[in-house]
Order: structure tokens, then C-alpha cells, then sequence
């Protein structure tokens, strides 16, 4: 390039990584913007919050990953102000900075649907944070049920996605398994945990036979399914479903969707569904060629699924046409090349479906899910400490399950 561009890069997530790779192996002046320190690795979320994992196997610090290029800086801030007529973003702490070229790659947030009590009495499992404090809860109920301070310790997980499977999976097995050595005073019916999800099945974006067979592990685990089942509202002791049912629950999980956080409406930038940002084909703003979005707040044309390989993929393409616009190229569509989708139930099960239409289940399904995951993590430490970590959860002794305090 002539000129080293200066490109800001807002959200350290999946899409804002790959993004600052292209652009640092490409020679730009780069700045990685986030609102904390470290990336989180989603996808492992649920590990934490069922203490499997610690905080920091899924974490890994901004200005660490910035250090492996002399052309890259990381910076600590949240987004407050887009100014694309100056070039410029503003900060929640008056500070701002210019650039020639912006990628805005924040992410969403959770979306409560409207559901009365939801946002009071339920928790979500989108952040690290999330993930921390629906530990804390778990952790402290199951001891104040030991102790007698509580009758129950009941958990119902709203949503049968990915993460809501994984998650009711993964609870059911400790209940099962663990909670016997680990909390003798405590009786099989003071505990239970059920998922509820509107559709009549589980993991919609798969084929019906891995449906069937992610809810057949799940029952298998002592998961009580309510399928065809939709939550009216959620109260601090029940989830109440519109039939009428209350369900008990002392720890809701909320992992039915995402929408757009409210400040990105203060951005001044084109919103369409859900108030995510519109974009071109090539996901840059209409009408500020300059201006990208990646990842899941990139709105029309480009509705793709909420997972790490749609984000890494317009990570990478937003790269590419901010360095082929510098050196006066046209930017080119996106396009998304599917590489199927995974999730797992617990010890030895999981789904797998590929784009070529080629499923699988099980244990050889389990151990792809674990090895592509690793890979994907930042840091060899992590790899091996996730690793180890997931490997002891589910092979160690019955009673280190939920080993992982902090």
C-alpha cells in the first residue's frame, strides 16, 4: 500500500479477530477496540457456567493477541458515537479516534422477547459475566439446599438451541452423576432440570434424525422436555407457559435469542430487523464505503446463524476489501461458505451435520466437536487447559465434575 491505512476495529469477538489478522498481516495500522480486556470464547460459555471450565480458559487478553504485531494497538472503551461524515468514533469515556476505514464488530446482546418477569428473574448465558453469575447462583442454591436453607434447587432452561441443549445436557449429568458424591444431603426430587423450547423439537437448524436423537440423549441425562411449549412469563420461584403451567424453577437460564444492544440505535447507522445494522453485499454501510460490520450485527442482506463461523468468515472478507480498497480495488459480495454445524448433549454424545448433508452421532461426533473447539481457542495455554479440563469433567472421577470454582 502507498499509504498504511489506519483502520478501527470495535469488538474484540469472533469476527473483530479475524478481521485485525487479515488487516495486520496486510500491513494496516490497526486499533482493536473493546469494552473489556480480554475476547471471550462463546461457544465454551456454558462450561464456566456449569464449572467446568474456569473464567480464564475462555478468555484471553486484548492486548496480548495485539502483541503479536508490531502494526496493531489495543485499546479498553465502549462505543458511544459514530461520525461518518468526520471519520471519526467517540467513546463512553469522551475520548474518540480517527480513522480511514472502521469495522464495527460489537456483537448483540441478549433479546427477552418481550416475555414478562424474563429480564428480572431469568438469567442468560451471552457473556462471560453471564456465564460467571449463573455459576455463583447454582453454586449457592445447591449449597443452601444441602443446609436446609432452600426446599429446591430446580432449573429450567428456556430454549432449545445450542446453547440452551448443551446447557440443560451438561446440568442434567452433574445432577445425575456428581451432586450424589458431592451433595449426599440433598434428595433426587429437590433437584430437576427441564427445558422448554416453542418448537415441537430440539436444535431446529438440524435434520429431524438428529433432533431425535439430541432429545432422546436428553431424556436419556433426565432432561424433562416441554416441547410445543411457550413461555408466557417468568416468575422468581416458576416459568409460567401459555397453557397455564407453572413450571418450578429456583435458576431460569434465558438462551432463547439475541437482538441488537439499544446504544447501537445512537450510532446514527441504517437498522433493519431486529436493529441490527444494514449493510451491502459486501457488508460495508450504504452510502460509507468505508464503514463495515461483521459478525452478528451485520443485518440485510446477510441473515446467517449466530455462531463462530459465520463471524470468522465476515471477519476475514472484511479484511480482504478494506485492503483491497486501499489499493484501489472493488470491494467483492460476501459469501458464505457453509461448513456445517455442531453441538454436543453431554459425556460422549453429540451432533454433527455437515453442509454436504453428511451427519453423525455420538462419541465420533463428541470428539470432532472437542477438537474443533480447541482449535479455534486463542493461546496454547488455553488449548491445554481446556483440554485437560474437559477431557478430567467427563473421564476424571465422578466427584471433579464441578471442580472449577473460580
Amino acid at each position: 500500500m502507498a499509504k498504511r491505512v489506519r483502520v478501527v476495529v470495535v469488538g474484540a469477538g469472533f469476527a473483530g479477530l479475524w478481521a485485525t489478522r487479515v488487516l495486520a498481516r496486510g500491513g494496516a495500522l490497526v486499533t482493536l477496540v473493546d469494552r473489556n480486556p480480554y475476547a471471550t470464547f462463546q461457544p465454551l460459555l456454558y462450561q464456566v457456567a456449569t464449572a467446568g471450565m474456569g473464567k480464564a480458559d475462555v478468555s484471553y487478553p486484548i492486548r496480548t493477541f495485539a502483541a503479536r504485531w508490531p502494526n496493531v494497538r489495543a485499546r479498553r472503551a465502549a462505543l458511544s458515537k459514530v461520525l461518518p461524515a468526520e471519520k471519526r468514533v467517540e467513546f463512553e469515556d469522551g475520548s474518540g479516534m480517527d480513522y480511514d476505514y472502521l469495522v464495527i464488530s460489537t456483537g448483540v446482546a441478549t433479546n427477552w422477547l418481550g416475555v414478562e418477569g424474563s429480564r428480572e428473574n431469568a438469567l442468560p448465558i451471552y457473556s462471560l459475566d453471564d456465564a460467571a453469575a449463573l455459576r455463583r447462583r447454582l453454586q449457592h442454591y445447591l449449597e443452601d439446599t444441602a443446609q436446609g436453607r432452600r426446599e429446591s434447587t430446580h432449573v429450567v432452561v428456556v430454549g432449545a438451541g445450542a446453547t440452551g441443549v448443551e446447557t440443560a445436557g451438561t446440568l442434567a449429568e452433574l445432577r445425575r452423576r456428581t451432586l450424589p458424591l458431592t451433595h449426599p444431603e440433598i434428595k433426587p426430587h429437590q433437584t430437576s432440570v427441564t427445558l422448554v423450547e416453542r418448537f415441537d423439537y430440539v436444535l431446529a437448524p438440524y435434520k429431524p434424525r438428529l433432533r431425535d436423537q439430541a432429545a432422546g440423549a436428553l431424556r436419556k441425562r433426565g432432561v424433562r422436555l416441554r416441547l410445543g411449549s411457550t413461555v408466557k412469563a417468568v416468575d422468581e420461584d416458576a416459568v409460567v407457559l401459555e397453557d397455564g403451567t407453572r413450571l418450578p424453577s429456583d435458576v431460569t437460564v434465558w438462551a432463547l435469542g439475541v437482538t441488537a444492544p439499544k446504544q447501537v440505535s445512537d450510532w446514527g447507522l441504517p437498522q433493519g430487523k431486529g436493529g441490527r445494522i444494514t449493510v451491502t453485499e459486501a457488508l460495508n454501510v450504504p452510502g460509507h464505503p468505508e464503514l463495515f460490520v461483521a459478525g452478528d450485527l451485520a443485518g440485510p442482506p446477510h441473515p446467517l446463524p449466530q455462531l463462530a463461523q459465520p463471524a470468522m468468515q465476515m471477519g476475514r472478507h472484511v479484511g480482504e476489501q478494506i485492503l483491497a480498497a486501499a489499493r484501489g480495488r472493488s470491494p467483492r459480495p460476501f459469501s458464505y461458505r457453509d461448513p456445517g454445524i455442531m453441538a454436543t448433549v453431554g459425556k460422549a454424545e453429540a451432533v454433527l451435520q455437515l453442509s454436504n448433508g453428511l451427519t453423525m452421532h455420538g462419541l465420533p461426533a463428541w470428539l470432532v466437536w472437542i477438537f474443533v473447539h480447541v482449535a479455534y481457542l486463542l493461546g496454547g495455554r488455553n488449548r491445554i487447559s481446556v483440554l485437560v479440563n474437559f477431557f478430567w469433567r467427563y473421564l476424571g472421577p465422578r466427584r471433579s465434575a464441578t471442580s472449577v470454582i473460580q
